[in-house]
């Protein structure tokens, strides 16, 4: 067939043609934004948990090892404030035993010696105190064996029962705790404790 004939065949027998292309229906993909969005949000949510441990945790360090300083702070001005106990109680027997007769009667140097370790105890006491030691007497207050050891017992009647009536021994208190209870005598078989001795005494404990 001639090149002619072969185009007006074409146009007599269009369908024969090469076929139409015959376009797809585009599906969209997911959208990339809102699956960032989620992954974003995760993985700042995971941050932000790893943040508030590692926060806790070095909260919990702090407050550790600030418990632990400050009980080997403690330990060691316990352990130096017991043994100068001993030094204040040696100090305070040698002017008890120094009778009122005998210091108006003594010389002037004796005088000036019982002056001298009258000022020593003063500021032995005075450093504990500045150390967190403090010093008690509890004479006439209610007997309490957290703070207090009784050694004997006296009988008083013009004292309500479960008082302390002498000191033999002052104690010490290093802050809050008792570093030495003070060794007491307790009145026996007195009068009873008055209801406003012992409302105050609860005060005080609830304070």
């Amino acid at each position: 067939m001639t090149d002619p004939e072969r185009q007006k065949d074409d146009q007599l027998n269009p369908a024969q043609g090469p076929e139409p292309v015959v376009s797809k229906p585009y599906i969209m993909p997911d959208d990339p934004e809102e699956g960032s969005a989620e992954a974003l949000a995760k993985e700042a949510a995971e941050s932000r948990d790893k943040m508030l441990r590692t926060l806790a945790e070095m909260e919990n360090l702090r407050k550790r090892t600030a418990r632990e300083v400050a009980d080997a702070e403690l330990r060691g001005v316990t352990s130096f404030a017991r043994d100068m106990l001993g030094v204040a109680d040696n100090i305070r027997r040698a002017l008890d035993a120094v009778t009122p007769e005998a210091r108006a009667s003594a010389e002037a140097a004796a005088k000036a010696l019982i002056d001298g370790v009258e000022l020593t105890e003063r500021e032995l006491l005075k450093a504990l105190e500045k150390n967190g030691v403090r010093q008690f007497t509890p004479h006439r207050e209610k007997f309490d064996p957290n703070l207090h050891q009784a050694i004997f017992e006296v009988p008083d009647a013009s004292v309500p029962a479960g008082f302390v009536v002498q000191v033999v021994q002052p104690g010490y208190m290093l802050g809050e705790r008792v570093l030495r209870p003070a060794l007491v005598g307790v009145s026996k078989g007195g009068a009873k404790v008055p209801a406003s001795v012992v409302t105050n005494d609860n005060a005080k404990k609830s304070a």
